[in-house]
């Protein structure tokens, strides 16, 4: 009689809500984030270390709320800690101390400030918006992009442009410092807010000349930042609605977090202009989070996308692929990809 060998049992992989959990009451987490950005805890911090009862008093907090607010901080991962109570000693970790003090060049809080600000009340409405797709901001009662409701008022503007550079601010800089600039002398920035990318690149590539082209109140707002760092005459701000007239002529002409903002048919216009604006052996580069080809793995730029459904009327983001046929069927000869810090890429096309 033949036996025949049992096949070894497998140990069945244990199921466990943690990950539902994680997620599902993740704004707590991210409540208590922005909160501390929102409250100047990291820029205080990044003057030194200071214990559990100078903070409070610093920061204006209740007695009850102190150490729970700063010991979640800790145990996230964003602030440090030497010793236990009152006397607790705290000071910023690595990430926090170079990204979040506003007193340093490489501060990124402005998105975080704006997330907590405006985003934070909007994304209450996901569900309306998938349902209606229609935006749930500033624009959810009218047709009016949501730019135009805020370009009126100075200070959400601000928040806004400082907003835009500060979620890409590490991206720009690993450009700045990883392209080829080697065969170009001048740029451009489409869309350029307050002139962040154009000053990195300046900072850099000693000698490209760049110019950060965006609407005239955006403009005001780059042209301080020019000339508070001292980058005048490299770096110009150049007003300009870019539906409505040509791009300046440039050697390289990059777009930081634009074309999601915009539906398919404005996205290929845009691309199409930038062509015409470039040289043979120009280059477009367009700095997003790119999602990748099988829309698996890039979860935040798949909840980039949805973020743009809040913000805006037709605007998503989009993957290379996407990005490739839009370039080629504007006439550019080649793509390539160049990733950069977590889920961002650039895609380049070369005319």
């Amino acid at each position: 009689m033949e036996t025949t060998a049992t096949p070894p049992v497998r140990a069945r992989q244990k199921v466990t809500p943690d990950k539902i959990m994680k997620v599902g009451m993740g704004f707590w987490a991210s409540k208590i984030l922005l909160t501390a950005v929102n409250i100047g805890l990291f820029t205080r911090l990044g003057r030194g270390p200071a214990d559990a009862t100078k903070l409070k008093t610093k920061l204006d907090l209740h007695e009850r709320s102190t150490l729970d607010f700063l010991d979640s901080l800790v145990a996230l991962g964003f602030i440090k800690r030497k010793g236990v109570g009152w006397d607790a000693v705290y000071s910023n970790a690595e990430d926090t101390d170079l990204f979040l003090d506003k007193n340093k060049s490489t501060y990124m809080g402005g998105i975080l400030e704006m997330s907590n600000n405006r985003l934070y009340p909007f994304w209450n409405d996901l569900e309306s918006a998938l349902k209606s797709g229609k935006p749930q901001n500033e624009a959810k009662d009218g047709d009016k992009p949501f730019f135009g409701q805020i370009a009126g008022d100075e200070q959400k503007l601000r928040e806004f442009v400082q907003a835009m550079g500060g979620v890409q601010v590490g991206n720009f800089f690993q450009f700045s410092k990883e392209f080829d600039f080697s065969k170009y002398e001048t740029l451009c920035d489409i869309g350029g807010a307050g002139a962040h990318l154009a000053t990195q690149v300046a900072t850099n590539q000693p000698h490209m000349s760049c110019i950060s082209f965006d609407l005239p109140e955006v403009t005001k707002i780059a042209q301080e930042n020019i000339e508070r760092m001292d980058f005048s005459p490299r770096v110009k701000a150049v007003a300009g609605d870019m539906f409505e007239v040509d791009f300046p002529k440039a050697d390289v002409i990059t777009m930081g977090n634009l074309l999601h903002d915009w539906g398919i048919e404005d996205r290929k216009k845009l691309i199409k202009k930038a062509y015409d604006a470039l040289p043979d052996g120009g280059a477009l580069v367009v700095i997003e989070n790119i999602i990748d080809d099988e829309r698996r793995l890039n979860a935040f730029g798949l909840m980039m996308s949805l973020n743009m459904l809040i913000e805006t009327h037709e605007g998503a983001d989009f993957t290379g692929a996407e990005f490739e046929s839009w370039a080629i069927g504007a006439g550019f000869k080649k793509t390539a990809l160049m990733p950069l810090n977590g889920p961002a890429s650039a895609v380049i096309a070369y005319k």
